[in-house]
């Protein structure tokens, strides 16, 4: 068992348990998934820039990305029917708490003045955040990368409001902008 997943069912389930005061243990909020996600519709015209986009996915998700395509043409975009135009991972289980392990306690402090990640919900308990560059993940090897690419990752949880979403995430460990959480907390 990873050492996140060990620590939310010893510490963080019973912190939730005692904030909210759930009557049913079933109602407890956890982690369902993540979602990281690429837009690659500037490397979909490279085929080799794609590939790398992928690869480099592959390796800091550890396992294989699958290949969104576009629905329709667009002629102002320059976009084809079925055009393949960016990638995502599904993680679960142990890869989801170890990725999450590694954000964020590796990836977090490699990122340039970084001072916490904003505190905004979707409004339905999950929470999505963006990334500039993939090269603050210590698997890309610099010197092959030849593009920054950015990428989205979405927490998506089980928990009812956001208010449930940010403490779940908080007390796993994510580094939240300290501002943020004290008026949110006073609120």
């Amino acid at each position: 068992m990873s050492r996140l997943k060990e620590r939310y069912h010893k510490e963080v389930k019973g912190a939730l348990q005692k904030k909210f005061a759930y009557a049913n243990p079933m109602k407890i909020p956890r982690l369902n998934k993540v979602i990281i996600s690429m837009g690659l519709a500037e490397a979909s015209k490279d085929k080799n820039s794609f590939q790398e986009a992928l690869n480099e996915l592959t390796m800091l998700s550890g396992q294989k990305p699958l290949t969104t395509k576009s629905r329709k043409a667009i002629a102002g975009f320059k976009l084809r029917e079925f055009q393949a135009i960016g990638a995502k991972v599904t993680l679960r289980g142990k890869r989801m708490f170890d990725f999450i392990d590694r954000l964020f306690n590796i990836v977090s402090p490699r990122i340039r003045d970084f001072r916490g990640f904003p505190l905004k919900c979707d409004g339905q308990g999950n929470y999505s955040l963006g990334l500039e560059e993939q090269v603050i993940f210590p698997e890309v090897d610099l010197d092959k990368v030849k593009r920054t690419q950015g990428m989205n990752i979405t927490f998506v949880t089980n928990a009812e409001t956001d208010n449930e979403c940010v403490e779940l995430l908080r007390l796993l460990g994510m580094p939240f902008k300290q501002s943020t959480i004290n008026s949110s907390v006073n609120q």
